[in-house]
């Protein structure tokens, strides 16, 4: 039994507990109106994230996840950091869950020639905000995202990270 999750691919088996936690974060946690129907994506994350240059991963304690990350390839040796959500009680210092995700995914980046990470985040995420600033990503304006990122309808923040 580790004291610290451990982050590890994506696979199928992780698929309910995946959902689960997301969903519990935007819904209850957020108040943020989006459904499985929303986000078919993670109901076919392998076609969707484990394509290219991109990868999905989770962060597993005690055999339940706490924490999921992606990186969606949009070409050009571009991402998109995707899906970045950690359960309540593995945030922080404690655990360093956050921390463990976003290395893991920035070390995948470098190892296949990533040249740059962009992200989007809706406005009540500022522990979120405050979390990707302090890990050397720069707030941009929409105007300064690729024209292949796809921006999501409750993303109004964006952030991008030379690799």
């Amino acid at each position: 039994m580790s004291n610290h999750p451990v982050v590890k691919p994506y696979s199928i088996i992780y698929q309910t507990q995946v959902v689960d936690l997301i969903l519990h974060i935007q819904q209850q946690e957020y108040n943020i109106p989006i459904t499985k129907k929303d986000q078919p994506d993670l109901f076919n994350i392998e076609d969707v994230y484990q394509m290219g240059k991109g990868n999905f991963w989770v962060a597993v304690y005690n055999d339940h996840i706490v924490g999921t990350i992606s990186l969606l390839d949009i070409g050009n040796n571009q991402v998109a950091l995707r899906k970045m959500f950690v359960h309540k009680e593995f945030r922080g210092k404690q655990y360093k869950t956050a921390s463990l995700l976003l290395n893991n995914a920035i070390n995948w980046a470098k190892e296949h020639s990533i040249k740059a990470v962009y992200l989007g985040t809706t406005p009540q995420f500022l522990a979120a905000h405050r979390f990707y600033e302090k890990n050397g990503f720069t707030s941009i304006a929409i105007e300064e995202l690729p024209e292949n990122f796809p921006v999501l309808e409750v993303d109004k923040k964006f952030y991008y990270y030379s690799v």
